[in-house]
Protein backbone atom coordinates (compact mmCIF):
# COMPACT_ATOMS: atom_id res chain seq x y z
CA UNK A 1 0.00 0.00 0.00
CA UNK A 2 1.00 3.52 -1.07
CA UNK A 3 0.43 7.08 0.29
CA UNK A 4 0.94 10.77 -0.52
CA UNK A 5 2.81 11.49 2.80
CA UNK A 6 2.86 15.12 2.83
CA UNK A 7 5.75 15.40 5.40
CA UNK A 8 8.07 13.86 3.00
CA UNK A 9 6.35 15.22 -0.12
CA UNK A 10 6.63 11.85 -2.13
CA UNK A 11 4.32 8.88 -2.30
CA UNK A 12 5.56 6.40 0.28
CA UNK A 13 5.20 2.39 1.07
CA UNK A 14 3.20 2.63 4.15
CA UNK A 15 4.54 0.72 7.04
CA UNK A 16 2.97 0.90 9.86
CA UNK A 17 5.11 1.21 13.79
CA UNK A 18 3.41 -1.95 14.96
CA UNK A 19 2.84 -4.97 11.80
CA UNK A 20 -0.62 -5.18 11.83
CA UNK A 21 -2.04 -2.40 14.01
CA UNK A 22 -2.43 1.23 12.18
CA UNK A 23 -3.26 4.49 14.75
CA UNK A 24 -5.24 7.10 12.84
CA UNK A 25 -6.02 10.45 13.89
CA UNK A 26 -8.56 12.24 12.51
CA UNK A 27 -9.26 16.15 12.80
CA UNK A 28 -12.93 16.44 13.59
CA UNK A 29 -15.69 18.77 13.10
CA UNK A 30 -15.62 22.32 14.97
CA UNK A 31 -19.93 21.98 16.06
CA UNK A 32 -20.85 25.66 15.66
CA UNK A 33 -22.62 25.11 12.46
CA UNK A 34 -23.23 22.67 9.97
CA UNK A 35 -20.79 20.97 7.94
CA UNK A 36 -20.58 21.75 4.28
CA UNK A 37 -20.23 19.16 1.54
CA UNK A 38 -17.32 20.16 1.03
CA UNK A 39 -16.22 19.40 4.72
CA UNK A 40 -17.67 16.19 4.35
CA UNK A 41 -15.88 15.45 1.25
CA UNK A 42 -12.49 15.16 3.62
CA UNK A 43 -14.64 13.02 5.99
CA UNK A 44 -15.50 10.51 3.21
CA UNK A 45 -11.91 10.20 1.61
CA UNK A 46 -10.45 9.52 5.33
CA UNK A 47 -13.02 7.14 5.88
CA UNK A 48 -12.49 5.57 2.64
CA UNK A 49 -8.70 5.12 3.85
CA UNK A 50 -10.00 3.56 6.99
CA UNK A 51 -11.66 0.93 5.43
CA UNK A 52 -9.05 -0.11 3.11
CA UNK A 53 -6.73 -0.13 5.56
CA UNK A 54 -9.12 -3.13 7.40
CA UNK A 55 -9.81 -4.45 3.75
CA UNK A 56 -5.99 -4.80 3.70
CA UNK A 57 -6.04 -6.88 7.10
CA UNK A 58 -4.91 -4.00 9.42
CA UNK A 59 -6.36 -3.92 12.98
CA UNK A 60 -7.59 -0.02 12.90
CA UNK A 61 -7.59 2.66 15.98
CA UNK A 62 -9.11 5.77 15.04
CA UNK A 63 -9.17 8.51 17.02
CA UNK A 64 -11.24 11.94 15.51
CA UNK A 65 -11.75 14.74 18.42
CA UNK A 66 -15.02 17.14 18.51
CA UNK A 67 -14.01 20.88 18.71
CA UNK A 68 -16.29 22.30 21.24
CA UNK A 69 -14.09 25.13 22.13
CA UNK A 70 -11.02 27.04 21.76
CA UNK A 71 -11.17 27.28 17.66
CA UNK A 72 -11.30 31.33 16.58
CA UNK A 73 -12.52 32.77 13.65
CA UNK A 74 -8.88 33.30 12.75
CA UNK A 75 -5.65 30.97 12.67
CA UNK A 76 -3.83 34.22 13.67
CA UNK A 77 -5.70 33.73 17.37
CA UNK A 78 -7.91 36.57 16.58
CA UNK A 79 -11.17 36.82 16.35
CA UNK A 80 -14.34 35.13 18.82
CA UNK A 81 -14.39 31.75 19.84
CA UNK A 82 -16.50 30.34 16.88
CA UNK A 83 -18.54 28.36 19.23
CA UNK A 84 -19.67 31.48 21.40
CA UNK A 85 -20.03 33.03 17.93
CA UNK A 86 -23.02 29.80 17.00
CA UNK A 87 -24.36 30.69 20.09
CA UNK A 88 -25.06 34.42 19.62
CA UNK A 89 -26.06 33.65 16.03
CA UNK A 90 -28.74 31.13 17.41
CA UNK A 91 -29.29 31.95 21.14
CA UNK A 92 -28.26 29.60 22.75
CA UNK A 93 -25.67 28.28 25.25
CA UNK A 94 -22.60 27.02 23.85
CA UNK A 95 -23.01 23.70 25.12
CA UNK A 96 -26.80 23.09 23.46
CA UNK A 97 -25.03 24.67 20.01
CA UNK A 98 -22.22 21.91 19.89
CA UNK A 99 -24.72 19.01 20.93
CA UNK A 100 -26.87 20.01 18.19
CA UNK A 101 -24.29 20.53 15.20
CA UNK A 102 -22.39 17.21 17.04
CA UNK A 103 -26.05 15.34 15.90
CA UNK A 104 -26.20 16.99 12.84
CA UNK A 105 -22.83 16.01 12.11
CA UNK A 106 -23.22 12.33 12.51
CA UNK A 107 -26.39 12.45 10.48
CA UNK A 108 -24.82 13.46 7.91
CA UNK A 109 -22.20 11.20 8.25
CA UNK A 110 -24.48 8.16 8.12
CA UNK A 111 -26.16 9.30 5.46
CA UNK A 112 -22.90 9.38 3.19
CA UNK A 113 -22.12 5.96 4.72
CA UNK A 114 -19.13 7.17 6.79
CA UNK A 115 -18.21 4.83 9.17
CA UNK A 116 -18.01 6.84 13.20
CA UNK A 117 -14.22 6.46 14.15
CA UNK A 118 -13.59 4.16 17.55
CA UNK A 119 -13.25 6.99 19.96
CA UNK A 120 -14.68 10.77 19.51
CA UNK A 121 -13.48 12.89 22.42
CA UNK A 122 -15.00 16.25 22.65
CA UNK A 123 -12.48 19.15 23.48
CA UNK A 124 -14.21 20.36 26.91
CA UNK A 125 -13.37 16.78 28.09
CA UNK A 126 -10.07 17.26 28.27
CA UNK A 127 -8.93 20.37 29.71
CA UNK A 128 -6.68 18.23 32.61
CA UNK A 129 -4.31 16.81 29.45
CA UNK A 130 -4.02 20.33 27.89
CA UNK A 131 -2.85 21.69 31.16
CA UNK A 132 -0.73 18.79 32.09
CA UNK A 133 0.90 19.28 28.16
CA UNK A 134 1.12 22.99 28.57
CA UNK A 135 2.72 23.48 31.74
CA UNK A 136 5.55 20.36 30.25
CA UNK A 137 6.48 22.90 27.15
CA UNK A 138 6.89 25.17 30.14
CA UNK A 139 9.45 23.65 31.98
CA UNK A 140 11.35 22.58 28.72
CA UNK A 141 11.29 26.53 27.63
CA UNK A 142 9.22 26.03 24.09
CA UNK A 143 6.19 27.99 26.22
CA UNK A 144 6.42 31.67 27.45
CA UNK A 145 3.44 33.57 29.56
CA UNK A 146 2.54 36.64 27.80
CA UNK A 147 -0.58 39.06 28.24
CA UNK A 148 -2.37 36.54 30.28
CA UNK A 149 -2.01 34.14 27.52
CA UNK A 150 -0.05 30.85 27.30
CA UNK A 151 2.15 30.90 23.82
CA UNK A 152 4.45 28.26 21.91
CA UNK A 153 7.93 30.04 21.03
CA UNK A 154 8.14 28.69 17.39
CA UNK A 155 11.66 30.48 17.34
CA UNK A 156 13.22 27.18 19.39
CA UNK A 157 12.76 25.03 16.70
CA UNK A 158 15.04 24.20 13.46
CA UNK A 159 12.73 22.95 11.20
CA UNK A 160 8.87 24.40 12.26
CA UNK A 161 8.50 24.24 8.43
CA UNK A 162 8.66 20.42 7.75
CA UNK A 163 5.42 19.85 6.88
CA UNK A 164 4.50 23.02 4.21
CA UNK A 165 8.24 22.52 3.02
CA UNK A 166 8.08 26.94 3.07
CA UNK A 167 10.99 29.63 4.40
CA UNK A 168 9.32 31.59 6.80
CA UNK A 169 9.13 34.67 4.93
CA UNK A 170 6.52 32.92 2.57
CA UNK A 171 4.00 32.17 5.44
CA UNK A 172 1.47 34.91 6.40
CA UNK A 173 0.56 35.09 10.39
CA UNK A 174 -2.10 33.02 9.76
CA UNK A 175 -4.35 31.87 6.41
CA UNK A 176 -8.31 32.39 6.80
CA UNK A 177 -10.26 35.45 7.33
CA UNK A 178 -9.81 37.93 10.08
CA UNK A 179 -6.27 37.51 10.43
CA UNK A 180 -4.75 39.74 12.86
CA UNK A 181 -0.90 39.86 14.49
CA UNK A 182 -1.44 39.27 18.41
CA UNK A 183 1.01 41.77 19.55
CA UNK A 184 1.98 39.49 22.92
CA UNK A 185 3.49 37.29 20.25
CA UNK A 186 7.08 36.83 20.19
CA UNK A 187 7.49 35.41 16.90
CA UNK A 188 4.24 36.00 14.10
CA UNK A 189 4.15 32.16 13.89
CA UNK A 190 3.87 31.76 18.14
CA UNK A 191 0.30 30.47 18.58
CA UNK A 192 -1.58 30.35 21.77
CA UNK A 193 -1.54 26.91 24.38
CA UNK A 194 -4.23 28.57 26.43
CA UNK A 195 -6.04 31.58 26.19
CA UNK A 196 -7.46 33.77 29.98
CA UNK A 197 -9.97 36.08 30.84
CA UNK A 198 -7.46 38.72 30.38
CA UNK A 199 -8.02 38.34 26.68
CA UNK A 200 -11.78 37.34 25.82
CA UNK A 201 -13.46 38.27 29.20
CA UNK A 202 -17.21 37.47 27.53
CA UNK A 203 -15.59 33.50 26.94
CA UNK A 204 -19.09 31.09 28.20
CA UNK A 205 -16.61 28.29 28.76
CA UNK A 206 -13.54 28.42 31.06
CA UNK A 207 -11.82 26.67 33.41
CA UNK A 208 -8.94 27.34 36.17
CA UNK A 209 -5.58 27.17 35.30
CA UNK A 210 -1.76 27.48 36.37
CA UNK A 211 -2.40 30.65 34.54
CA UNK A 212 -5.62 32.13 35.41
CA UNK A 213 -9.25 31.26 34.20
CA UNK A 214 -9.71 30.23 31.04
CA UNK A 215 -9.89 27.91 27.84
CA UNK A 216 -7.11 26.29 25.98
CA UNK A 217 -6.25 27.37 21.94
CA UNK A 218 -7.29 24.94 19.27
CA UNK A 219 -3.80 23.67 18.71
CA UNK A 220 -3.47 21.53 21.55
CA UNK A 221 -6.64 19.87 21.31
CA UNK A 222 -6.02 17.26 18.99
CA UNK A 223 -2.34 16.89 20.61
CA UNK A 224 -3.89 15.79 23.74
CA UNK A 225 -6.59 13.72 22.43
CA UNK A 226 -4.50 11.89 19.94
CA UNK A 227 -1.64 10.85 22.52
CA UNK A 228 -4.39 10.27 25.44
CA UNK A 229 -6.10 7.64 22.85
CA UNK A 230 -3.03 6.44 20.67
CA UNK A 231 0.18 7.04 22.46
CA UNK A 232 3.35 8.49 21.44
CA UNK A 233 3.32 7.80 18.06
CA UNK A 234 1.25 7.27 15.61
CA UNK A 235 1.05 6.25 12.02
CA UNK A 236 -1.56 8.41 10.13
CA UNK A 237 -2.88 12.05 10.56
CA UNK A 238 -5.71 13.17 8.34
CA UNK A 239 -7.33 16.14 7.52
CA UNK A 240 -8.11 18.80 5.10
CA UNK A 241 -5.27 20.87 2.91
CA UNK A 242 -6.16 24.05 4.51
CA UNK A 243 -5.22 22.19 7.94
CA UNK A 244 -1.34 22.14 7.12
CA UNK A 245 -0.67 25.46 8.16
CA UNK A 246 -0.61 26.16 10.70
CA UNK A 247 -3.02 23.53 12.69
CA UNK A 248 -0.75 20.34 11.73
CA UNK A 249 2.37 22.41 11.89
CA UNK A 250 1.36 23.50 15.03
CA UNK A 251 0.40 20.04 16.32
CA UNK A 252 3.77 18.52 15.27
CA UNK A 253 5.76 21.52 16.93
CA UNK A 254 4.30 20.67 20.31
CA UNK A 255 3.77 17.12 20.41
CA UNK A 256 7.52 16.07 19.54
CA UNK A 257 8.56 19.09 21.81
CA UNK A 258 6.53 17.67 24.39
CA UNK A 259 7.59 13.76 23.62
CA UNK A 260 10.78 14.52 22.79
CA UNK A 261 10.68 12.26 19.72
CA UNK A 262 9.00 11.82 16.09
CA UNK A 263 5.16 11.87 16.24
CA UNK A 264 3.68 10.71 13.07
CA UNK A 265 5.39 9.03 9.89
CA UNK A 266 2.08 10.03 7.91
CA UNK A 267 0.33 12.74 7.04
CA UNK A 268 -2.96 12.65 4.61
CA UNK A 269 -4.50 15.95 2.90
CA UNK A 270 -7.14 15.85 0.75
CA UNK A 271 -8.07 19.02 -1.42
CA UNK A 272 -10.82 21.37 -1.22
CA UNK A 273 -14.27 20.92 -2.84
CA UNK A 274 -15.20 24.26 -4.91
CA UNK A 275 -17.79 25.20 -6.70
CA UNK A 276 -17.56 27.39 -9.50
CA UNK A 277 -16.85 30.52 -8.37
CA UNK A 278 -14.32 28.94 -5.91
CA UNK A 279 -13.55 27.56 -2.79
CA UNK A 280 -16.14 26.09 -0.96
CA UNK A 281 -16.91 27.82 2.46
CA UNK A 282 -19.76 28.76 4.86
CA UNK A 283 -19.52 32.45 4.71
CA UNK A 284 -20.77 33.00 0.64
CA UNK A 285 -23.37 31.57 -1.20
CA UNK A 286 -25.65 28.58 -1.19
CA UNK A 287 -24.48 27.13 2.69
CA UNK A 288 -24.34 23.34 0.69
CA UNK A 289 -25.13 21.18 3.34
CA UNK A 290 -26.09 17.35 3.08
CA UNK A 291 -29.63 18.10 4.31
CA UNK A 292 -29.97 20.51 1.07
CA UNK A 293 -29.03 18.18 -1.16
CA UNK A 294 -31.65 15.60 0.37
CA UNK A 295 -34.27 18.58 0.05
CA UNK A 296 -33.81 19.00 -3.66
CA UNK A 297 -33.90 15.03 -4.16
CA UNK A 298 -30.39 13.94 -3.59
CA UNK A 299 -29.16 10.63 -2.47
CA UNK A 300 -26.45 11.63 -0.37
CA UNK A 301 -24.71 8.16 -1.66
CA UNK A 302 -24.47 10.06 -4.99
CA UNK A 303 -22.75 12.30 -3.77
CA UNK A 304 -20.09 10.11 -1.65
CA UNK A 305 -19.87 8.43 -5.45
CA UNK A 306 -19.34 12.02 -7.16
CA UNK A 307 -16.14 12.30 -4.52
CA UNK A 308 -15.16 9.10 -5.43
CA UNK A 309 -14.76 9.70 -8.95
CA UNK A 310 -11.59 11.93 -8.37
CA UNK A 311 -8.51 11.79 -7.00
CA UNK A 312 -8.27 13.14 -3.21
CA UNK A 313 -5.49 14.87 -4.15
CA UNK A 314 -7.21 16.88 -6.64
CA UNK A 315 -9.34 19.93 -6.31
CA UNK A 316 -12.74 19.11 -7.24
CA UNK A 317 -15.48 21.67 -8.44
CA UNK A 318 -18.75 20.40 -7.23
CA UNK A 319 -21.59 21.94 -9.82
CA UNK A 320 -25.57 20.40 -9.58
CA UNK A 321 -24.95 19.36 -13.21
CA UNK A 322 -21.66 17.29 -12.58
CA UNK A 323 -24.25 15.91 -9.67
CA UNK A 324 -27.01 15.06 -12.06
CA UNK A 325 -24.09 12.49 -14.54
CA UNK A 326 -23.20 11.13 -11.35
CA UNK A 327 -26.50 10.73 -10.27
CA UNK A 328 -27.32 8.90 -13.62
CA UNK A 329 -23.46 7.06 -13.56
CA UNK A 330 -24.82 5.59 -10.20
CA UNK A 331 -28.42 5.02 -10.94
CA UNK A 332 -27.18 2.77 -14.14
CA UNK A 333 -24.55 0.75 -12.02
CA UNK A 334 -27.57 0.10 -9.34
CA UNK A 335 -29.42 -1.30 -12.30
CA UNK A 336 -26.99 -3.16 -13.72
CA UNK A 337 -26.17 -4.70 -10.48
CA UNK A 338 -29.46 -5.31 -9.11
CA UNK A 339 -30.36 -7.02 -12.67
CA UNK A 340 -27.57 -9.92 -12.24
CA UNK A 341 -29.30 -13.39 -11.25
CA UNK A 342 -28.07 -14.50 -8.03
CA UNK A 343 -28.02 -18.45 -9.02
CA UNK A 344 -24.91 -20.55 -8.98
CA UNK A 345 -21.85 -21.22 -6.82
CA UNK A 346 -19.46 -18.45 -6.39
CA UNK A 347 -15.97 -18.74 -8.07
CA UNK A 348 -13.27 -18.52 -5.44
CA UNK A 349 -10.16 -18.01 -8.20
CA UNK A 350 -12.76 -14.92 -9.78
CA UNK A 351 -13.41 -13.37 -6.42
CA UNK A 352 -9.61 -13.61 -5.55
CA UNK A 353 -8.61 -12.42 -8.97
CA UNK A 354 -10.31 -8.73 -8.61
CA UNK A 355 -10.13 -8.61 -4.75
CA UNK A 356 -5.90 -8.29 -5.71
CA UNK A 357 -7.34 -5.90 -9.03
CA UNK A 358 -9.06 -3.84 -6.66
CA UNK A 359 -6.25 -3.91 -3.83
CA UNK A 360 -3.82 -2.90 -6.22
CA UNK A 361 -5.60 -0.26 -7.84
CA UNK A 362 -6.90 1.68 -4.26
CA UNK A 363 -3.57 0.86 -2.73
CA UNK A 364 -1.71 3.16 -5.38
CA UNK A 365 -2.62 6.29 -2.64
CA UNK A 366 -6.08 5.75 -2.67
CA UNK A 367 -6.90 6.05 -6.29
CA UNK A 368 -10.85 5.38 -5.77
CA UNK A 369 -11.52 6.13 -9.57
CA UNK A 370 -9.67 3.52 -10.26
CA UNK A 371 -10.91 1.29 -7.63
CA UNK A 372 -14.41 2.06 -9.22
CA UNK A 373 -13.31 0.76 -12.69
CA UNK A 374 -12.57 -2.77 -11.32
CA UNK A 375 -16.24 -2.94 -10.47
CA UNK A 376 -17.50 -2.57 -14.35
CA UNK A 377 -14.29 -4.67 -14.93
CA UNK A 378 -16.52 -7.04 -12.63
CA UNK A 379 -19.58 -6.50 -14.38
CA UNK A 380 -18.05 -7.81 -17.54
CA UNK A 381 -16.28 -10.88 -16.32
CA UNK A 382 -16.96 -13.79 -17.69
CA UNK A 383 -18.60 -15.29 -14.43
CA UNK A 384 -21.94 -15.73 -13.10
CA UNK A 385 -24.05 -13.38 -11.33
CA UNK A 386 -23.59 -15.57 -8.14
CA UNK A 387 -19.81 -14.20 -8.11
CA UNK A 388 -20.25 -10.80 -9.64
CA UNK A 389 -22.18 -9.93 -6.63
CA UNK A 390 -20.31 -11.78 -3.89
CA UNK A 391 -16.91 -9.91 -5.36
CA UNK A 392 -19.00 -6.50 -6.15
CA UNK A 393 -20.18 -6.90 -1.88
CA UNK A 394 -16.41 -7.50 -1.32
CA UNK A 395 -15.12 -4.31 -2.54
CA UNK A 396 -18.21 -2.01 -1.50
CA UNK A 397 -16.78 -2.49 1.83
CA UNK A 398 -14.49 0.20 0.92
CA UNK A 399 -16.48 2.09 -1.11
CA UNK A 400 -19.54 2.14 0.90
CA UNK A 401 -21.71 3.05 -2.14
CA UNK A 402 -24.74 0.50 -1.27
CA UNK A 403 -23.82 -1.35 -4.60
CA UNK A 404 -26.23 -4.63 -4.15
CA UNK A 405 -28.37 -3.40 -1.54
CA UNK A 406 -31.80 -3.38 -3.17
CA UNK A 407 -34.56 -0.27 -2.63
CA UNK A 408 -37.44 -1.23 -0.25
CA UNK A 409 -40.60 -0.71 -2.23
CA UNK A 410 -43.83 -0.21 -0.20
CA UNK A 411 -46.27 -2.29 -1.99
CA UNK A 412 -50.18 -1.24 -1.72
CA UNK A 413 -52.39 -4.26 -0.31
CA UNK A 414 -54.57 -6.49 -3.15
CA UNK A 415 -57.60 -4.40 -1.40
CA UNK A 416 -55.89 -0.68 -2.01
CA UNK A 417 -54.76 -1.39 -6.06
CA UNK A 418 -57.36 0.85 -7.25
CA UNK A 419 -56.24 4.02 -6.99
CA UNK A 420 -58.12 6.96 -5.23
CA UNK A 421 -58.50 10.46 -6.52
CA UNK A 422 -55.95 11.43 -3.37
CA UNK A 423 -53.44 9.35 -4.89
CA UNK A 424 -53.58 10.15 -8.81
CA UNK A 425 -53.12 13.84 -7.48
CA UNK A 426 -49.94 12.85 -5.65
CA UNK A 427 -48.55 10.97 -8.42
CA UNK A 428 -49.40 13.69 -11.04
CA UNK A 429 -47.54 16.29 -8.00
CA UNK A 430 -44.46 13.71 -8.38
CA UNK A 431 -44.49 13.52 -12.10
CA UNK A 432 -44.71 17.18 -11.83
CA UNK A 433 -41.40 17.18 -9.46
CA UNK A 434 -39.43 15.24 -11.48
CA UNK A 435 -40.22 17.58 -14.97
CA UNK A 436 -38.86 20.59 -12.76
CA UNK A 437 -35.73 18.99 -11.35
CA UNK A 438 -35.44 17.41 -15.15
CA UNK A 439 -35.62 21.90 -15.85
CA UNK A 440 -33.47 21.97 -12.55
CA UNK A 441 -36.49 24.18 -11.16
CA UNK A 442 -35.39 23.04 -7.58
CA UNK A 443 -37.34 25.50 -6.68
CA UNK A 444 -40.33 24.46 -8.29
CA UNK A 445 -40.03 20.79 -6.64
CA UNK A 446 -38.72 21.88 -3.38
CA UNK A 447 -41.97 23.59 -2.81
CA UNK A 448 -44.55 20.44 -4.52
CA UNK A 449 -42.46 18.52 -1.84
CA UNK A 450 -43.53 21.25 1.25
CA UNK A 451 -46.75 21.21 -0.33
CA UNK A 452 -47.48 17.20 -0.05
CA UNK A 453 -45.79 17.49 2.92
CA UNK A 454 -48.38 19.67 4.41
CA UNK A 455 -51.25 17.56 2.87
CA UNK A 456 -49.49 14.53 5.54
CA UNK A 457 -47.49 12.68 2.40
CA UNK A 458 -43.58 12.01 2.80
CA UNK A 459 -41.88 11.40 -0.40
CA UNK A 460 -38.79 8.91 -0.84
CA UNK A 461 -36.42 9.47 -3.70
CA UNK A 462 -34.35 6.12 -5.31
CA UNK A 463 -32.87 5.08 -7.56
CA UNK A 464 -36.02 3.62 -9.41
CA UNK A 465 -37.93 6.54 -9.15
CA UNK A 466 -39.95 8.56 -6.09
CA UNK A 467 -42.29 6.86 -3.78
CA UNK A 468 -44.82 8.13 -1.40
CA UNK A 469 -46.03 7.76 2.45
CA UNK A 470 -48.92 9.19 3.81
CA UNK A 471 -49.46 9.89 7.67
Amino acid sequence: MKLYNTLTKTVDTFVPNTPGKVKMYTCGPTVYHFAHIGNLRSYIMEDVLEKFLRFEGYDVTRVMNITDVGHLTSDGDTGEDKMLKGAKREHKTVMEIAEFYKEAFFRDAADLNIKTPDVVEPATQCIDEFIRVIEGLLEKGYAYVAGGNVYFDTSKLKNYYALTGHDADELKVGVREDVGEDENKRNKTDFVLWFTKSKFDDQELKWDSPWGIGYPGWHIECSCISMKHLGEDLDIHCGGVDNIFPHHTNEIAQSEVYLGHKWCNYWFHVHHLNDETGKMSKSKGEFLTVSLLKRKGYDPVAYRFFCLQSHYRKPLTFSYSGLDNAVAAYAKLKKKILNLDPAGEVDPEAFATYRAKFSEAVGNDMNTAQGMTVLYDVLKAPVNGATKLAILDELDKVLSLNLTVRPVVEEAPVEEVEKDEFTLYVEAMIAERAAAKKAKDYARADAIRAELKEKGVTLTDTPKGTTFTRE
